[in-house]
């Protein structure tokens, strides 16, 4: 299917005068020719920067540096630039460079919580496995800002192994996040490679792939890509739109090869300020993804790395959105709001209050409208005492499923099994005055 429009062509004619729709099409052609200078960005668009801007982004770009796809490029509405949710997210501003006292090099402890080289494990049953450093596009507002324009580190099957083994060697994990950069920048028989290996372990359920391909570089995904992805079901894929602005004809036809191809699809969105920090944007998003068969998964608090702090929005931005969303629209296209905890506390979700009290034998919720009702607790139900003779259990348990040592946090004190009555931070006063007396 061609697509190639005349904004495209002529960017493309700028680039090279024997550019064809072919060639516009082919990723590798859209990796080779990408915007990485200021002088490219001028000539491509005509824009023209004073000594004074120049000098403020070369500063920028030395330390975060710039690349755009051809692709995601050509959204760019170069009449109104400044206020172009795609050249915020897609171009340098000096403010990258404010950093603030809160902001943290790697505010999710991504590399504390990595117990081998390539692996995060963060929660008990699942690791983030990041096979790749490398974008198609440095998106100003990353996370990972730290690692970005590493370009040369595509990690070595031998260092690749190492978190393969790790994978292997705990039977706890059961679902493998592969995360970069961007896993689909690797070849697609690299890529079958990892899947091949991880596909042997046997406590490995699910394997899932982050990306951003299908909004910065759609011919990525390629016929030849889907059918080797095929081979190893099941996979989930999650991309990464922010802006209606991003779904276009060539993004659908992306998203549309994934799907056809049997891959459950979802969407990470980042909230970001004066891009998407809007309730009706975010409905639109929300709406044009679930019509091209990706569902919303979360929207997230911009991190506190370094150079972000123009991105940020308040929670309660954050807050007025989900309360413009749930209600308003069908379920499946209300995503999950989180903060991603510093210090690697893992995701957190926050939702509008709609519990307004509580008693033994009653709920007062709200709903959507601000209408007040009441939900009536059962008079009858008698709380079941576990004896935990598991073995002559009348209910249906899976005895492979989480054991106590597996459990933490709020599950642990409410778990029958466990004879936890609390939480203890390692540092609190009143419980280091008592070892002491002891």
């Amino acid at each position: 299917m061609t697509i190639y429009n005349k904004v495209q062509r002529d960017i493309a004619e700028k680039i090279s005068s024997d550019t064809t729709g072919k060639n516009w099409q082919d990723w590798k052609w859209q990796l080779k020719n990408s915007i990485n200078t200021i002088e490219k960005f001028e000539k491509l668009s005509g824009i023209k920067f004073s000594d004074e801007q120049r000098r403020k982004l070369d500063k920028t770009l030395d330390k975060f540096p710039l690349s755009i796809t051809p692709y995601y490029f050509s959204l760019i509405d170069f009449d109104n630039y400044e206020n172009d949710p795609v050249f915020k997210q897609s171009f340098a501003d000096n403010r990258e460079l404010v950093i603030a006292k809160s902001d943290l090099k790697d505010p999710l402890s991504e590399d504390k919580d990595s117990p081998v080289p390539g692996i995060t494990h963060r929660y008990p049953d699942r690791v983030l496995f990041h096979i790749s450093n490398i974008c198609s596009m440095y998106c100003r507002f990353c996370t990972r800002k730290r690692k970005v324009g590493d370009t040369d580190f595509i990690p070595s099957r031998a260092q690749l192994k190492l978190g393969i083994d790790y994978i292997k060697n705990t039977p706890g994990v059961r679902d493998v996040l592969l995360s970069g950069g961007d896993p689909l920048m690797l070849p697609d028989d690299y890529l079958d490679w990892i899947l091949t290996e991880l596909r042997s372990i046997d406590h490995v359920e699910v394997i899932r792939i982050g990306t951003r391909m299908p909004v910065v570089l759609p011919y990525r995904i390629t016929d030849d890509l889907v059918n080797m992805l095929k081979k190893h079901q099941p996979l989930w894929i999650n991309t990464h739109f922010n802006h209606p602005r991003e779904i276009s004809r060539s993004s659908k036809e992306a998203v549309r090869k994934l799907a056809d191809g049997g891959f459950p699809l979802g969407n990470q969105s980042v909230l970001l300020a004066d891009v998407n920090d809007c309730p009706k944007i975010m409905k639109s998003l929300m709406h044009k993804l679930v019509m091209n068969r990706v569902r919303p998964y979360y929207l997230y608090q911009c991190d506190l790395s370094e150079g972000l702090t123009h991105f940020r929005t308040p929670v309660g931005k954050g807050i007025e959105i989900m309360e413009s969303l749930i209600g308003h629209t069908s379920g499946f296209a209300v995503p999950t709001y989180v903060v991603d905890a510093p210090g690697g506390g893992g995701k957190i979700p926050l939702t509008p209050n709609y519990i307004i009290s509580w008693s033994t034998n009653k709920v007062i919720l709200r709903n959507y409208e601000g209408v007040i009702t009441t939900y009536k607790e059962p008079d009858t139900y008698e709380p079941k005492f576990c004896n935990r003779d598991c073995e002559n259990c009348t209910l249906e348990l899976d005895l492979n499923e989480a054991t106590e040592s597996q459990m933490l946090g709020i599950q642990k004190l409410l778990s029958d099994e466990n004879d936890s009555i609390s939480l203890i931070p390692n540092e609190n006063e009143r419980y280091k005055r008592r070892e002491e007396h002891i």
